[in-house]
């Protein structure tokens, strides 16, 4: 199976397909359905017989899918009118369970025969496994083929169109988050004279008139200041979202860089609130905007989990 070719865009882990090819009057069907995961986790149902696929199945798969909890359903319904077996041993044992039950509960209708014969093991039809020639057997593996190949377009294209949702869901959050490191900085350089402001206030309230030595006011305020300066947090902040963003807009198996992306950013977040001063409305505010610039960078992870 030829595998097709990356396009732009990231891709979702969630999706659901189904698809079904015919050949010589038999059928097989086969439904993928997607969740988020750390990695490729393939989960295969398959009637029996068909274990004989199950590496050209597995490898399908991991040609076209990097990332996600992938279950993996197929049916087969034999052609031609082969003739119906009956497993007496088994109908006698669900009759001798009926009757049982019968006399114990004093139940007086009588057993449907037909819902009978839909009981497991009763009826047996020709299936994959009363396959007898190597011909047969391989022309079965290129309508499994054939089919997989179908339901792994469809849910190539679910989970791009998943995809796209999130990339203008996360576009959003990443746009304002931008604009509140925008108006941190603002902030954030009015902090400064404020922080010196208070200070002084403060050593004029303790000493009671004594005599200030300017220097030395002037190194305390260079040091407060110092500790409060977010500039580099903003810088590297504004780096992680520009990134993100390029992330968003590429190609290709992005989800654990996203993840990295979102753990620096949640540092650099939580830097910025060790270094917030508490001076003045500037200090609240920056407060306030590195508590809303966090709970954005939650909903981002959140849905970065869905991306492959």
């Amino acid at each position: 199976m030829k595998a097709t070719p990356a396009l732009t865009g990231i891709i979702s882990m969630t999706g659901f397909a189904q698809a079904r090819a015919e050949q010589d009057g038999s059928s097989v069907r086969i439904n993928l359905r997607s969740v988020n995961h750390r990695f490729l986790d393939l989960h295969l149902r398959m009637p029996d017989g068909f274990e004989v696929f199950e590496s050209r199945i597995r490898q399908a798969i991991r040609n076209r899918l990097r990332r996600g909890h992938v279950d993996v359903n197929i049916y087969f319904e034999a052609g031609g009118t082969g003739a119906i077996e009956v497993n007496h041993d088994m109908v006698e044992s669900y009759m001798k369970a009926v009757e049982r039950l019968r006399q114990e509960f004093g139940i007086q209708s009588e057993p449907n025969l037909v819902e009978l014969f839909r009981l497991p093991g009763v009826v047996a039809t020709p299936g994959a496994g009363e396959l007898r020639s190597e011909e047969e057997q391989e022309k079965l593996g290129q309508q499994v083929e054939a089919c997989l190949e179908q339901a792994l377009n469809k849910l190539e294209a679910m989970r791009r169109s998943e995809g796209q949702a999130l990339t203008v869901e996360m576009q959003g959050i990443l746009g304002q988050i931008a604009a509140r490191t925008a108006e941190i900085e603002t902030l954030a350089e009015r902090v400064r004279p404020a922080i010196a402001r208070r200070l002084a206030e403060r050593l004029e309230e303790l000493l009671k008139g004594m005599q200030l030595d300017p220097i030395r006011l002037a190194q305390e305020a260079a040091m407060i200041a110092e500790r409060s300066d977010v500039s580099e947090e903003l810088e590297r902040l504004r780096s992680h979202v520009e990134q993100f963003g390029k992330l968003l807009a590429g190609a290709g198996e992005a989800g654990k860089k996203l993840d990295f992306l979102l753990q620096e950013m949640q540092r650099e977040a939580n830097t910025l609130l060790s270094k917030t001063p508490g001076v003045e409305s500037e200090g609240l505010a920056i407060t306030g905007l590195a508590l809303e610039v966090k709970s954005d960078i939650e909903k981002l992870r959140e849905q970065a989990q869905n991306v492959e």
